[in-house]
């Protein structure tokens, strides 16, 4: 191992191995959560919600971009979607005010970190059902957070280079989450590097039923395990502007494109996940500085930082003029900054 790679891998884990909870909501809160789910969708895939080139999704993953790869987003997509509950710290659906704002969620990530203030910041869900897997999926990490630097203003795949440059750490926001499934079918497993992306993962097993996690997730690689059988029916037609929603009138979820109904999962393939995250303040002088702006970076000031360091490096790069959607610059980032866990040991069927 590099001693680059190796400085990545100690940045890459979180403040404390996630901690296992059961029974997360009460079954009155699950039935307003999925309702919330049901009633306003249609939903669109999780990666139409963040990315906008194929180039943008590696860099949040990770691994090299091919030259001439000559993929599209289309090409990729997976029929994994996602909804907000609330975002800003503002929950956006009354019906589950009390699962956003949620005083027991907040006492145990003031407890997970060891500190005295917690602000709940979002609240998202993805709902997927089976489809066919010939490789393991890759691992992520979640959008990292900066002061000055964050999911509201700048792009998820610049957030978690940041995060995987190590070059951050000073700015970085304490984050935690609460994220629970209900889930019966078979595989769909939770899998994620608490040692670091280099080091032995662990899995989440089932029953997944109402089970979560208190988890740091933007510094922990971590991933949804296929769902369903390995060898469930494709999903023909997907697309990266495809959607899924609750249809009533036949009891079932569908997955549509251009709204024509391409995919259709009853009620019991369906994966849920809720995913609660929080803003962590040791003291109030800590609080203050994230609130006040006091000591923020900015998106000049930190493509500078990646710049100097990838030409320290021995990288030759010219300056980006325009960086969030210079796809030179962010190949050369992925090439950089790419460090992501072994899967070898998962058991996968021959292609």
């Amino acid at each position: 191992m590099g001693a680059y790679e190796d400085q990545m891998n100690q940045a890459l884990r979180p403040i404390a191995p996630p901690r296992l909870l059961e029974g997360v909501y009460t079954d009155d809160q699950y039935g307003r959560l999925l309702d919330v789910v049901k009633q306003k969708g249609p939903w669109p895939t999780i990666q139409a919600h963040h990315f906008k080139t194929v180039e943008e999704l590696i860099a949040t993953v990770t691994g090299v971009v091919p030259e001439g790869h000559g993929l599209t987003l289309d090409d990729i997509a997976n029929p994994q979607f996602r909804g907000f509950y609330g975002q800003n710290s503002v929950c956006f659906h009354p019906e589950v005010h009390d699962c956003f704002y949620n005083p027991q969620f907040i006492e145990l990530v003031k407890d997970y970190w060891n500190v005295q203030y917690a602000k709940p910041t979002m609240m998202l869900f993805n709902i997927t059902g089976p489809y066919p897997a010939a490789a393991p999926p890759p691992a992520h990490l979640d959008a990292v957070t900066f002061r000055g630097v964050r999911y509201e203003n700048a792009p998820v795949w610049l957030q978690n280079v940041m995060g995987k440059s190590g070059l951050f750490t000073d700015y970085l926001v304490k984050m935690a989450q609460v994220i629970t499934w209900w889930y019966v079918g078979e595989n769909g497993t939770f899998t994620y590097w608490p040692e670091g992306p280099l080091g032995p993962p662990e899995v989440l097993e089932h029953p997944l039923w109402n089970k979560g996690l208190v988890v740091q997730n933007e510094l922990m690689f971590h991933r949804g395990d296929p769902v369903g059988p390995f060898d469930a029916p494709p999903v023909e037609g997907l697309k990266h502007r495809s959607m899924m929603g609750w249809d009533p009138e036949v009891d079932a979820w569908q997955i549509t494109t251009d709204d024509e109904v391409i995919h259709t999962y009853q009620p019991s393939d369906l994966r849920f996940l809720v995913h609660w995250s929080s803003e962590l303040y040791e003291d109030m002088d800590e609080l203050k500085k994230v609130m006040d702006h006091t000591d923020d970076l900015t998106i000049e000031k930190a493509v500078g930082m990646l710049v100097d360091d990838m030409r320290s490096k021995g990288k030759k790069i010219a300056e980006p003029s325009d960086p969030l959607d210079d796809t030179d610059f962010v190949k050369a980032l992925v090439e950089t900054y790419t460090i992501g866990p072994a899967t070898e040991w998962l058991e996968f069927p021959a292609a």
